[in-house]
């Protein structure tokens, strides 16, 4: 059996920059869309051994073999652990490339972009509208933090609706070190504040811009707000005192 390569070596970077860009996908009817997917770059095919025949699992392995895709057969505890989520996985789960995962050099040093960061968005439904807003509007990235935000899921790809493969997505660890980053890179940080004199119509239509969406509930987090350089809200009429956060990116990302 061949070593793995050691932590410093340049095949380590290489196969862990390749590996920080898959994303795996789980349930049957996710894992054929994507399949059917000829934009998409997969990776591999897991399929539990526990699954029974059907046209289904026939279709997957088929498509599969047609796109040079390996299959892999799985117990069901290491078909779980693959897919982290036993539950709703249905015996399959998928290695999807996102070549739309990027880092944060990729946007730092443009001259004007906008990028919408999320602080707290916990509802998958709501992820999934905002990346489908982002990607049909002027947004040059999302900033999604790895955690207390809903991650990418099936019900995520379904609310997205195919978008999210789409949309340049920076993932981050640490959302408080990334929106300083921007800053340091002449970056504006907005923050979505009710009561802010300033609109999302003062924004300049150039320049560096990063607008920050808070929890459904709770808004804005304390460490992530005090980030922020500036706040803007947006003007309601009729006495309507907010707006769902995925209706609110909706309009960012028009704006």
């Amino acid at each position: 059996m061949p070593k793995p390569p050691k932590a410093d070596s340049e095949a380590y970077r290489a196969k862990k920059a390749f590996f920080d860009k898959v994303l795996t996908i789980y349930g049957r009817h996710a894992v054929m869309e994507a399949l059917s997917d000829e934009t998409l770059t997969i990776h591999k095919l897991h399929l539990s051994t526990s699954n029974k025949s059907s046209d289904a699992i026939d279709r997957m392995v088929g498509i599969a073999e047609a796109r040079g895709i390996p299959v892999a057969q799985h117990d069901t505890q290491a078909l779980s652990h693959i897919s982290r989520n036993a539950r709703q996985d249905q015996g399959v789960a998928l290695d999807v490339v996102m070549d739309h995962f990027i880092e944060e050099g990729a946007v730092l040093n443009m001259e004007s972009y906008r990028v919408i960061a999320l602080d707290g968005i916990t509802n998958p439904q709501n992820l999934g509208m905002i990346i489908r807003s982002c990607a049909a509007g002027r947004v040059d990235a999302l900033l999604l933090p790895t955690k207390g935000n809903a991650q990418i899921s099936p019900l995520v790809i379904q609310a997205s609706a195919g978008t999210l493969f789409r949309l340049p997505i920076l993932k981050t660890s640490d959302l408080v070190a990334s929106l300083e980053r921007f800053k340091q890179h002449n970056a504006t940080v907005y923050g979505l504040e009710a009561s802010a004199p300033l609109t999302h119509r003062d924004v300049p239509a150039t320049g560096r811009h990063v607008f920050v969406l808070g929890n459904e509930s709770e808004g804005i987090s304390p460490a992530v707000a005090r980030t922020c350089t500036a706040t803007i809200s947006l003007p309601m009429a009729r006495g309507v005192e907010s707006l769902n956060v995925a209706v609110t990116a909706s309009l960012l990302a028009f704006c």
